[in-house]
């Protein structure tokens, strides 16, 4: 795809995240939207291997979310790779569904990891990857956190473990959006110096615009070309992106579009970002 197809196609999964919620009746709206170009990149930009069709597939690339909240955007981005039907989309967190409120590993082909303990990704991310150094195997890792949890002491651990052992086949990128489910993260825990504290703990650490596809590809790239660290890449992104009255607002953290007329008014602010 070029870059004007990839926006077009994260704005398609942006729609069915809003669907998705607004059938569910509840659920998490602001970080999927604001991680739609993110993984839009990662799934349809050409920079991470997998298979739809044979998800044990031995060359695949490893995708940890540990942010499982946002699963709404994972699920949907997966169903437009052909993992499963779009149709399927409409059973988001109803009963004996498999696409649960956070992603359970077996549930559902395609996942390599089960979350919801927010701190955990990067450590198991970094069990994956340090294991695959180990095997010698060329697959990559790909880590996808938010900043609120950065407040877990786990994610440090994990941290420390990815940069002693180099792995450079580990890539984090961060959902830098500010908010988090009581308010905005530097009122509750600031995060900032971020940069600093990532390469402290050694490792590559880029900074890019969350919205920007071709910047994002850019930087995925730059990250596999690192061969003695792992690479963090902080992604400033807008909660709630493309819908008016969600942008920027903590308190879309963790609802969905309540009302039908709700429901229309983002649909159509998503549609005019075409």
């Amino acid at each position: 795809m070029d870059l004007s197809q990839l926006q077009k196609k994260a704005n398609e999964i942006r729609e069915d995240v809003l669907k998705m919620l607004y059938e569910a009746k509840s659920g998490h709206s602001a970080g999927p939207l604001g991680m739609a170009d993110i993984f839009t990149a990662l799934y349809f930009g050409e920079v991470m291997k997998y298979d739809p069709k044979k998800t044990d597939w031995d060359e695949r690339d490893y995708m940890v979310l540990s942010n499982g909240h946002i699963c709404p955007i994972l699920y949907a981005t997966m169903a437009h790779a052909g993992f499963f039907p779009k149709e399927e989309l409409k059973t988001l967190r109803k009963l004996g569904t498999r696409l649960q409120g956070h992603p359970h590993r077996t549930a559902l082909p395609g996942l390599e990891s089960t979350s919801g303990p927010l701190g955990s990704g990067t450590s198991q991310a970094a069990g994956m990857a340090l294991a695959l150094k180990m095997d010698g195997k060329k697959n990559r890792v790909f880590c996808l956190v938010s900043d609120g949890e950065q407040e877990e002491g786990n994610t440090w651990e994990g941290a420390m473990l990815a940069g002693k052992y180099r792995l450079s086949n580990l890539t984090a990128i961060m959902d830098r959006n500010n908010i988090q489910i009581d308010g905005n993260t530097e009122d509750i825990m600031p995060l900032d110096p971020v940069k600093e504290k990532y390469e402290a703990f050694n490792w590559h650490v880029l900074e890019i615009d969350g919205h920007n596809i071709e910047g994002i590809l850019d930087a995925i790239n730059q990250a596999k070309a690192i061969a003695d660290k792992p690479t963090m890449i902080v992604a400033y992104t807008i909660p709630g992106k493309g819908v008016s009255y969600m942008e920027k607002d903590y308190r879309w953290h963790g609802k969905p579009p309540g009302t039908a007329e709700e429901l229309e008014k983002a649909l159509a602010d998503i549609r005019g970002l075409l």
